[in-house]
């Protein structure tokens, strides 16, 4: 009796088990002949992680230290035109250049009048090129050009510019930024990171980047 109980039970545990996957290989057809349901993602821009290196722009104050030749070391200013004049060194152009690319270019002019010059370039004032400043415009409490900083985030820049008017359409808001030489555009919520406290719509600032936030008509 126990032998045929058994036997029973292992029949019905098969039969639910054959059925069970015949339902479940329906359901996947089903699936299968739905169309596929579009998610709406706004652009975003890519968090950064390498940041470029700075690079000399008018208005930058240069400390050129010469080593063992104090007479050629040298405390200028990046004139407009994104030139300097330096003992023995006449209207080199530095604009764009890293300091450490000017140091190497005023070895090799310096090395004409001095054996082996050894040559260290420090930045001060940092404004940068206009290519790698950071610009805001529109709705901001004070639109400007500010110089970017190391892990700076649009966060930052609101606190640079004094946040944004009451007339701004925050949510609206587009980071333009060239991406491999294209110009691409990034939608950001600036009302609620600035007016919910949505840390969330924090996004990284990169060097060039323009920031816009439009007017509200309503």
């Amino acid at each position: 009796m126990d032998k045929k109980l058994i036997i029973y039970s292992v029949a019905v545990s098969f039969l639910l088990l054959l059925n069970g996957a015949a339902a479940q290989e329906f359901l996947n057809e089903e699936e299968s002949l739905m169309p596929p349901v579009a998610k709406k993602t706004e652009p975003r821009p890519p968090d950064v992680n390498d940041t470029p290196f700075y690079l000399i722009g008018p208005g930058d104050n240069l400390s050129i230290f010469v080593w063992r030749n104090p007479d050629l070391s040298q405390s200028v200013t990046v004139r407009p035109d994104g030139r300097v004049s330096i003992p023995l060194v006449e209207d080199l152009e530095v604009t764009g250049k890293t300091p450490t690319q000017l140091a190497r270019i005023i070895e090799k002019e310096l090395g004409i009048y001095v054996r082996d010059p050894l040559v260290t370039v420090i930045i001060g004032g940092f404004l940068g090129p206009y290519s790698q400043q950071i610009r805001i415009l529109g709705e901001a409490t004070k639109p400007q050009a500010i110089p970017f900083r190391q892990d700076m985030s649009v966060l930052d820049v609101m606190i640079a510019v004094g946040g944004i008017t009451d007339f701004a359409a925050g949510n609206k808001t587009k980071i333009v930024r060239l991406v491999d030489g294209v110009q691409k555009e990034f939608r950001i919520r600036l009302d609620d990171l600035i007016r919910d406290g949505d840390i969330s719509a924090n996004v990284d600032m990169l060097p060039g980047d323009i920031l816009i936030i439009p007017e509200s008509w309503f």
